[in-house]
């Protein structure tokens, strides 16, 4: 199994939690939903060491 790539950008487990949720989701707008949420967990989660 390999891991998503994504998930070294989003590093707390309430944010991967979350994404894994929105990535499941089905529709447009759930798509776009996702996308904002990547972007601004990441740029949240920059200054934070990587979780495993």
């Amino acid at each position: 199994m390999t891991k998503d790539k994504i998930l070294s950008f989003i590093k707390t487990q309430c944010g991967r939690e979350k994404y894994f949720y929105l990535k499941n989701q089905k529709g447009i707008l759930a798509k776009v939903r996702l996308l904002w949420f990547i972007i601004i967990a990441s740029l949240r989660d920059w200054n934070l060491n990587k979780i495993d």
